[in-house]
């Protein structure tokens, strides 16, 4: 089975953090393109014994507020 998840990477000091917004799960590397193959690996790993979570539809915006 083949599944898309919703993925942010953020800029940490030397680190590329990418987490997985559907299961809060989080993995990091030197690069972006690390980051999401350890991310990639850190969640076949985590389904190989579990039923996986479906993906959700996510809309992303911007909002600006006042303070």
């Amino acid at each position: 089975m083949s599944l898309k998840y919703n993925v942010i990477i953020e800029k940490e000091e030397k680190l590329y953090v990418a987490k997985c917004i559907d299961n809060n799960i989080t993995s990091q590397g030197l690069t972006i393109e690390e980051a999401l193959k350890n991310l990639k690996e850190a969640i076949e790993l985590y389904y190989e014994d579990e039923e996986p979570i479906m993906p959700k539809d996510i809309f992303v915006t911007t909002l600006e507020v006042v303070v």
